[in-house]
């Protein structure tokens, strides 16, 4: 039995001449079946309520404007639920709708029930059809055309394959629309690669705000936490069926042998930071090399204003981040604590150990 993520992108979604998004849904439907009938568990995150929405709606092109696209979203966000519907209600399964944004994620307790609700689900044999909230988050919600939210759910969920359909069958080392000596790239072995990778990519699409770029970091949040990743050609109609009997995308990203775990993959990628502190060389080789927590003797300057128990970066003297976690004490406490006759006086801990990740874990 494997739990598999599907994310199925835009592109792929809108449908085209030769096949309506009707008849789209309808033939990965048949795939999630025919792997459901097996014992398998899957979960969809999809894109596409902001392009539905706008052909529906008549539009053209993608409109610019935030609140445009938020209604087209609304517009289209239900349509697209409908579809989903119909395909798998009459192959004997239920399906639920999950709309989330950044800040749903990156609370704890609400990256918690979260998990909660699509386990539940899952055992329930019913199919999470999960989509950004795109009718109401904004621009600094925005996760990127649902590859990065696909790595999150798939991370919080424990799922053993995440498979990102596109309309290109594999990675390439350039564009090979512009670059006619692009080569092919079958495997990705470890981080180093991918982050190789990232450096090198661009964005890129009319109607996804994703790209190749985007899919190479959900590929790193995914992997990271020990899940096999498939970027695959959603064009081709046997492609999902095969790939749900246990064939292989046309670029596989290789799991993390020791996966960093929960927590700490909630730590990195799900949450962003509100402030930097800034530590001393002592405190930066304690962090990284001896198992240490941070501690107030330790910092050299906060940056920003954050309370207690928000995220933090935590950078080198160089600027450099070294690793991120949850500040337990706010940044006006820790203003007032690098005074020479606090400082001098208390020692406590600022982010523990166990709610700290370290960048250089990220890399391996």
């Amino acid at each position: 039995m494997t739990l598999w993520v599907i994310k199925i992108g835009t592109s792929l979604i809108r449908g085209t001449r030769s096949e309506s998004t009707e008849q789209f849904i309808e033939s990965i439907s048949n795939s999630i079946a025919i792997a459901k009938g097996k014992g398998d568990s899957i979960i969809i995150v999809t894109s596409g309520a902001v392009g539905i929405g706008c052909s529906r709606l008549g539009l053209k092109t993608r409109p610019p404007e935030l609140s445009s696209l938020q209604a087209a979203a609304a517009v289209g966000q239900g349509h697209l639920m409908s579809l989903y519907e119909k395909a798998l209600i009459k192959r004997g399964y239920h399906v639920a709708q999950i709309l989330l944004t950044r800040l749903d994620l990156g609370s704890r307790l609400s990256y918690k029930n979260a998990t909660l609700t699509l386990t539940k689900l899952l055992k329930w044999g019913v199919v999470p059809i999960v989509n950004e909230n795109d009718s109401i988050s904004d621009e600094e919600l925005r996760y990127g055309d649902n590859d990065t939210l696909s790595a999150l759910v798939a991370n919080l969920i424990k799922a053993d394959q995440l498979i990102l359909l596109t309309d290109i069958d594999k990675l390439y080392s350039d564009d090979p629309k512009s670059n006619k000596e692009a080569k092919p790239i079958s495997d990705v072995h470890n981080q180093k690669e991918l982050k190789t990778l990232e450096d090198l990519s661009s964005n890129s699409g009319t109607w996804g705000t994703g790209g190749i770029r985007t899919k190479l970091a959900a590929a790193r949040i995914a992997t990271n936490n020990g899940i096999t990743v498939h970027l695959a050609d959603g064009r081709k109609p046997a492609i999902l069926n095969d790939l749900l009997k246990g064939s292989r995308g046309g670029t596989v990203f290789h799991p993390n042998p020791k996966p960093i775990g929960s927590i700490k993959s909630w730590l990195a990628h799900a949450i962003e930071p509100v402030g930097s502190i800034e530590l001393d060389e002592g405190a930066c080789e304690a962090i990284q090399t001896k198992g240490a927590s941070l501690l107030i003797v330790g910092i050299v300057s906060v940056e920003g204003n954050f309370e207690s128990n928000q995220p933090v970066r935590i950078i080198s003297k160089a600027k450099e981040e070294i690793a991120r976690g949850i500040s337990s004490i706010s940044s006006a406490y820790l203003r007032n604590s690098l005074k020479e006759e606090i400082r001098s006086t208390r020692s406590q801990i600022v982010v523990h150990r166990d709610v700290l990740v370290l960048t250089s874990d990220l890399l391996n």
